[in-house]
């Protein structure tokens, strides 16, 4: 399996990306795991300090920020940058939002040890080196046993049904069951593919525990024409949330979303 690099995976195409999370597709995406990183997030926000890896044009970082969250936006492309600042200019929450270049393999470089309370790291561990390397930087970073992480990744299951439903090659899901890998359709490159026990089992091993798993897009994508997305989106993002907190549809959707807290943060963090 070859994994290109975030870094330059991610440079150019801010603006195809942009026009991904407007389509109904990638607003069930950012509002389904907004909606579940809000769950367990303390009501007193004006002191937390968020950390959004490979947060690309700010979608998350803006509703954080909007909450009283001071976060910090981790991107490697300058280009979804600018688009970042311009988003935090519109919502009027610039002063709260940091914008920093770099990716999620330079942590260990560019941030101190018990520094954040949440954690964002949303379809980056698909693209990273060294997936566990990074789960232990987390641990690292989390503030105590309070702060949570919140990591969203493509399901191999997910991906399977996809083929078999909506592109309909039978072929295709049959290697899916066990692919360590798809092609990605937006930029082409390779995206590995996680399922909800291997990603549980990255996590303990850094000494992060979950405390809640939940399906994202559960059946959204695979909802006949005659469902208008954009006219039935309340309703479809009403259904897919309700699914994705019921572990017999959530191990079936197109992404695992696992939030989860550090165990002995002192020790993990070293």
């Amino acid at each position: 399996m070859t994994i290109s690099p975030a870094g330059e995976r991610f440079q150019t195409g801010a603006q195809k990306y942009a026009a991904y999370l407007e389509t109904p597709e990638g607003r069930l995406r950012t509002d389904l795991a907004f909606a579940n990183v809000r769950e367990f997030l303390p009501p007193d926000r004006n002191s937390l300090r968020a950390l959004d890896i490979g947060g690309g044009t700010g979608a998350l970082a803006v509703r954080l920020a909007r909450l009283g969250l001071d976060v910090t936006l981790l991107e490697p492309s300058r280009e979804m940058l600018d688009i970042a600042g311009r988003a935090s200019q519109e919502a009027s929450v610039e002063g709260r939002i940091a914008l920093k270049h770099g990716d999620a393999n330079q942590l260990q470089k560019l941030f101190d040890s018990h520094s954040f309370d949440l954690i964002l790291c949303h379809n980056v561990l698909e693209y990273v080196d060294d997936p566990d390397a990074v789960l232990h930087e987390f641990a690292r970073l989390m503030r105590d046993s309070a702060s949570v992480l919140s990591v969203l990744v493509r399901n191999r299951a997910g991906e399977v049904l996809k083929s078999a439903i909506l592109v309909g090659d039978l072929e295709d899901a049959e290697k899916n069951l066990i692919a360590e890998s798809v092609k990605e359709n937006l930029y082409g490159g390779q995206s590995r593919l996680f399922s909800p026990d291997t990603l549980l089992a990255s996590l303990k091993a850094a000494s992060l525990e979950s405390i809640a798993t939940r399906g994202v897009r559960v059946i959204s994508d695979y909802l006949p024409a005659k469902v208008n997305r954009n006219d039935d989106y309340d309703r479809i993002f009403q259904l897919d949330r309700e699914l994705g907190r019921r572990v017999e549809f959530a191990a079936v959707a197109r992404y695992i979303h696992c939030l989860a807290r550090c165990v002995n943060s002192g020790e993990a963090s070293g």
